[in-house]
């Protein structure tokens, strides 16, 4: 259970050659750089995919981990860009601009560390995933789920908007963190450097892809299935479903993390508008028009999804809301499984008829079948 089947590999390989051949050679920079981005929400969509549809733990607040690992990598490039060199004419040079107009004459001590590209690096993932740690054990040790955890995280996601928007002299505020140039010394403004970060980008998510794949065709990928189904079966089974709540929660928070941190390389600012609310339901809107039991279809999802807003909002500026709004509507409501689900119902018969060699192996979206010993202790 725990090797990727032929199937998964020539899917994810087909992805890949999308990504990595197709789209860089059709594409100019401009619009390369647009889909970068739009792999950018992937990640979070990944995360999703493990948590909501693989363990039914709906979370409305994961634009607090993209924003996250976003302003992480956003604070290096920030530092970089404010040498005293670079900032002499500041009243207090070798800080963020907007340090000084607020009247702040010492780097903040929680800045320090994103000097060191290395710690950088290290924070994208962790930052995240220490926060959702946090959350976690205290909502699922006390068995909070369903609604009210989804609401939990959404009133998180708001407190955190706030949050950033009100320390403006710390965060930037209401604008965010922009003006960044290097990366290392590299210029990551011009085409070229857009293109080597959309390749990075586009490997990475390949990377979380089999990653999360593995997972799921593992045993914990079978546990956090019999989770979603019966809950209570599976505890009274002796296994900790807290701990395996906890541990795929964090695991999501730190995909949506690298995410945000490669969103702000591909497009050079992070600010508060992707973190509240209405971002965080958008990124549930991918997950749901991909289909919430693929990580495949998730990447389509946010794919199709960003796409359908640009060439909307650029044919019909006043109504591109609206229509995208219909969009929504009629998929979840025709199909509800999502574009995973339409494949699977239309080619997924045809593909096995015509390539015989492709072993189907067990669903990790039907029952599962618990272990006869278990794996953890009970709660």
């Amino acid at each position: 259970m725990g090797v990727l089947n032929r199937k998964d590999l020539l899917f994810i390989g087909l992805l890949a050659a999308l990504v990595l051949i197709v789209l860089p050679m059709a594409l100019e920079p401009f619009r390369l750089n647009l889909v970068g981005k739009y792999l950018t929400y992937g990640f979070v969509a990944l995360g999703l995919v493990l948590c909501w549809g693989d363990a039914g733990i709906l979370s409305l607040g994961q634009g607090v981990f993209f924003g996250l690992g976003g302003y992480c990598m956003a604070m290096y490039l920030k530092l970089e860009a404010s040498t005293p060199e670079a900032t002499k004419i500041q009243s207090t040079p070798g800080i963020p601009d907007f340090m000084d107009w607020n009247q702040i004459t010492e780097l903040p001590l929680f800045w320090q560390p994103f000097h060191s590209l290395a710690l950088t690096l290290i924070a994208i993932p962790l930052v995240p995933a220490l926060l959702a740690l946090v959350v976690g054990f205290a909502m699922f040790k006390r068995r909070v789920g369903g609604t009210y955890f989804a609401i939990i995280t959404q009133a998180i996601a708001a407190i955190l908007t706030i949050l950033i928007i009100g320390q403006q002299g710390y965060t930037g505020g209401v604008n965010g963190i922009t003006d960044l140039r290097t990366l290392h010394g590299w210029d990551i403004r011009t085409d070229h450097a857009h293109t080597v970060l959309y390749f990075v980008n586009a490997g990475l998510l390949i990377g979380c892809l089999l990653l999360g794949q593995y997972v799921r065709r593992s045993k914990l990928g079978r546990i956090l299935v019999a989770m979603r189904d019966k809950e209570d079966r599976v505890r009274f089974s002796g296994y900790a479903v807290a701990d395996f709540k906890i541990f795929v929660f964090c695991f999501a928070a730190a995909l949506a993390g690298i995410g945000g941190a490669m969103f702000t390389l591909q497009v050079g600012f992070m600010s508060p508008s992707f973190v509240g609310i209405v971002p965080s339901i958008e990124m549930v809107i991918y997950c749901a028009v991909g289909g919430r039991t693929s990580l495949l279809g998730a990447i389509y999802g946010a794919l199709a999804v960003n796409w359908a807003r640009t060439t909307l909002s650029e044919a019909f500026p006043e109504l591109w809301l609206l229509a995208l709004g219909s969009l929504f509507i009629l998929v979840v409501v025709a199909f509800p499984d999502g574009l995973a689900g339409i494949y699977r119902k239309t080619f997924d018969p045809m593909l096995d008829r015509l390539l015989p060699w492709l072993r189907r192996r067990p669903s990790v979206h039907g029952p599962a079948v618990l272990p006869a010993q278990p794996i953890a202790s009970a709660e």
